[in-house]
């Protein structure tokens, strides 16, 4: 299927000629002789490329990409403004509002199909999955590299269990990303005790909201079994989020699962009882860390570290366990806990 183009120019002549090379080249071209006219026509044809000239009535190229930048539905649509104004102010501005390239009036045919073809295969380059594993971050990696200058210093590192990564306050220096094994991040409290604030197994990123802040990491992160995890540096992290338009979109779609679980996990500490939050907590470890196997499964973790998730006294978790094993929902051993009756688990109500 042809690719399809808006165009938006105000100068007829200018749109005609431009709409017959396009069309020579394949593309379904539809076209508007003003920016509002552009909007509205971008909305309803949602293309796969927008042409736009800056100067014109109505509405000009800015606010057609300011228009279309607040819609989700059109917002990243590749965007490239044409226009016969060549100072360097008006290429930064049109750059820093999100536009993908500039083509300064008069170009050549070659120009202008080169610039289309080369953002239409950025696209269908990032168009492809890209699982969240060692590989598919290596993949992701590889093909971002094609775009961005990265300084492609790929580190891994091996990280024994209670093993620290960093500290609160440290300064966020990489991006992490959890190859094997399990990862807290915690925060010690008044009384010196630590309070969970994430978990993170094979799959995850962590560590990148002070990175977007500017900030010095807010809290610790730890092994809770050895693991192995990869490490992106602070400037690639930064290229990957902000550079390319491709690039961050789907790097923004790999990282942003680890947000909606955090969201979810303090609501429930925030409002649930002990005896849901520990059921609640059992079973996320179940779901997190369960690898494919048949028969009950069984949590090997300390009575602190699993106080430190439910967000409560160690003492507290040792008598709900207690009770829950007398219930014959969960079977103990040492520090080993087998659940037993998962659906008795979640079906708790406070």
């Amino acid at each position: 299927m042809a690719k399809k183009i808006t165009l938006i120019e105000d100068n007829s002549e200018m749109r005609e000629n431009i709409e017959e090379i396009l069309k020579l080249a394949n593309y379904d071209v539809v076209s508007a002789e003003n920016g509002k006219k552009g909007v509205s026509l971008i909305k309803q044809e949602k293309p796969d490329l927008i042409l736009c000239d800056i100067m014109m009535p109505e509405l000009d190229g800015y606010g057609v990409l300011y228009m279309i930048g607040k819609d989700p539905e059109t917002s990243s649509i590749p965007f490239i403004f044409l226009s016969a104004k060549s100072e360097k102010e008006d290429f930064r501005k049109g750059m820093n509002m999100g536009a993908d390239d500039y083509l300064t009036k008069p170009f050549e045919d070659t120009e202008l199909l080169d610039a289309i073809e080369k953002r239409l295969a950025r696209i269908e380059q990032f168009s492809q999955h890209f699982d969240r594993s060692e590989d598919g971050l290596n993949a992701f990696l590889d093909e971002a590299g094609g775009i961005e200058q990265l300084t492609n210093e790929r580190k891994t590192k091996k990280v024994k269990k209670k093993d620290n990564l960093f500290f609160e306050d440290d300064y966020p220096n990489y991006l992490y990303f959890v190859i094997s094994g399990k990862i807290k991040t915690y925060k010690m409290n008044a009384d010196g005790k630590d309070f969970v604030t994430g978990l993170h197994s094979e799959g995850d990123f962590f560590g990148f909201k002070e990175i977007i802040q500017g900030s010095n990491y807010t809290n610790s992160a730890s092994a809770l079994e050895d693991s192995e995890v990869a490490m992106i540096r602070r400037e690639d992290f930064l290229k990957l989020l902000y550079t390319s338009k491709e690039v961050s979109e789907k790097f923004i779609q790999m990282l942003v699962g680890s947000v909606t679980e955090k969201q979810n996990e303090l609501l429930n500490l925030a409002y649930d009882s002990v005896r849901k939050r520990v059921a609640d907590s059992l079973l996320k470890l179940s779901e997190k860390y369960q690898e494919e196997t048949e028969g009950p499964f069984t949590i090997s973790m300390s009575r602190d570290d699993l106080a430190s998730i439910v967000g409560t006294a160690t003492e507290s978790v040792i008598r709900t366990l207690s009770e829950f094993k007398s219930d014959g929902y969960i079977a103990i051993k040492g520090s080993s806990i087998t659940i037993l009756q998962p659906e008795k688990l979640k079906n708790f109500m406070f």
